[in-house]
């Protein structure tokens, strides 16, 4: 992928660049897309709970396949690499010997008319998904499992990946892409690769127009705000948040105070937490 500066025509396009990205033009699998609402910012009471989300170009949902045990042991074939409006990273469209077609992550490095498949000892070949005791140490692996049969719930962004360290009998210890070290059940999926679409977090969007169409609405300071719409707000002109620590616009601790659940049973599970 190439990162493309555009000409200095206006303010607004000074720092501006976009990303070539290595995608095939073809329409998305209109089995495999459906049509949905955003909700703006609101929960579902309705209730403004993001202040800076709405509006943006309209989005069809395309339904990635996260789990991929449908067929095991079935070798599929990468049809195209396809953008996604809807995430970071690309996606792969894949299709079994039975005419069967599905989505997938598109790891970094699968190219159109490779061959993936899904099974507990399936090669060692990127894009391929397989159980983590199954996989070799050290091995970059992303879309890993942690609830079985749920399909993979972390490492789905763009560059994202974890690095499997070792391999017990029961459990594999993987390293996060924070930097945290945990355990996760070495009876459980994970694909083997980097997530497509590396230099995603590189691009310089340069003016405020490219964040709208996006959702994106012009996010402003809490000590800007009235007092009813914000703790910090009130007083005159840029007045400092006037308490010990800042809240959230409900009161709650916005900086540096932890939110994991102490009681969650998987904090077992993490050796060590990632660092600040």
């Amino acid at each position: 992928m190439t990162i493309i500066k555009v000409k200095p025509t206006t303010n607004g396009r000074r720092l501006m660049t976009y990303l070539k990205q290595e995608v095939d033009k073809v329409k998305p699998e209109k089995s495999l897309t459906f049509g949905f609402k955003r909700t703006s910012g609101r929960n579902d009471a309705g209730q403004l709970v993001v202040m800076h989300k709405g509006g943006g170009a309209k989005r069809k949902y395309r339904i990635v396949d996260f789990v991929m045990t449908s067929h095991l042991g079935e070798e599929a074939e990468v049809l195209s690499i396809q953008y996604d409006p809807n995430r970071s990273a690309n996606l792969a469209l894949i299709v079994f010997k039975d005419g069967a077609k599905s989505y997938i992550l598109a790891p970094d490095g699968l190219k159109k008319g490779a061959k993936v498949t899904c099974g507990e000892e399936a090669p060692i070949r990127i894009g391929n998904r397989m159980k983590m005791k199954n996989i070799p140490v050290s091995t970059q692996i992303h879309n890993i499992e942690l609830t079985n049969g749920k399909g993979g719930q972390i490492c789905r962004s763009a560059g994202g990946f974890a690095t499997l360290l070792s391999v017990d009998e029961k459990y594999a210890m993987i390293r996060m892409p924070s930097g945290e070290v945990r355990k996760a059940i070495a009876d459980y999926y994970a694909s083997i690769g980097i997530v497509s679409n590396i230099d995603h977090n590189k691009v310089v969007y340069g003016k405020a127009g490219r964040k709208r169409h996006m959702g994106v609405k012009p996010t402003v300071l809490g000590k800007s705000k009235n007092p009813c719409d914000h703790p910090h707000g009130g007083g005159e002109g840029h007045s400092p948040i006037g308490m010990k620590y800042p809240k959230t616009p409900w009161g709650a601790p916005a900086l540096g105070k932890r939110t994991r659940n102490k009681k969650n049973k998987s904090s077992k599970l993490i050796l060590s937490r990632r660092t600040k």
